[in-house]
């Protein structure tokens, strides 16, 4: 079983790494970081670099895709070559899934077009400019497509792409062993329990905001 994650410049770390601790853990799974050049691949913050072994030649036809979010995801939806390669791996997959605004490359692959899907709470509207349905759900299978909400949410998408590709015994296992039991501090993880005050703020600030 070959797994892909997909590196580009401006990744979030935790939307590849979250993913990578949980798929790695899986007996039997090869696990590649494959990017348009191999070689260290810078995440948004900067101060932290993954390296890309693989690059989209040597990558074909892994099993499974995942497309972590991240600022450099913009773009990615407009590299023709990345968005190409996106297509042609899956038309092979067993999966194809994304962490927070890795969807949005879906998306702008045509991939999305009719499907429920996700993505950070910021980002959801514009999935449907790609004619998905966005969802509030922290992670939403359409087939054989499984997007997940912001950042953490990849930790959880990974955990149910295990239960259904090798059953719950195994997604129970390596969520125990890896001691993913959330606790947090706050009830704000969501912009549905976070206090208005707060989510007005990061809207405010998003991004995507600043591209309409």
């Amino acid at each position: 079983m070959e797994i892909a994650i997909l590196l580009f410049n401006g990744f979030t770390a935790l939307d590849a790494v979250g993913p990578y601790e949980i798929l790695r853990s899986v007996p039997g799974t090869t696990v590649r970081f494959v990017a348009a050049e191999a070689g260290a691949i810078r995440t948004d913050a900067g101060s932290l670099a993954i390296v890309a072994d693989y690059t989209l030649e040597t990558t074909l036809s892994p099993n499974i895709l995942v497309v972590p979010g991240g600022p450099g995801q913009a773009a990615l939806m407009k590299d023709e070559k990345m968005l190409d390669w996106v297509r042609q791996v899956h038309a092979k997959t067993e999966w194809t899934t994304s962490v927070c605004t890795g969807s949005l490359v879906l998306a702008a692959a045509g991939l999305l077009k009719g499907l429920r899907a996700t993505s950070h709470w910021l980002a959801r509207d514009v999935l449907r400019e790609y004619g998905a349905e966005p969802r509030t759900e922290r992670v939403v299978r359409d087939g054989k497509i499984i997007t997940a909400a912001g950042v953490s949410a990849g930790i959880d998408m990974a955990l149910r792409l295990v239960a259904l590709e090798w059953g719950d015994r195994v997604a129970q296992t390596i969520q125990l062993g890896i001691e993913y039991d959330p606790q947090p501090p706050f009830n704000a993880g969501s912009p549905e329990k976070a206090p208005e005050a707060i989510v007005e703020w990061l809207r405010s600030r998003s991004r995507f905001l600043a591209q309409k």
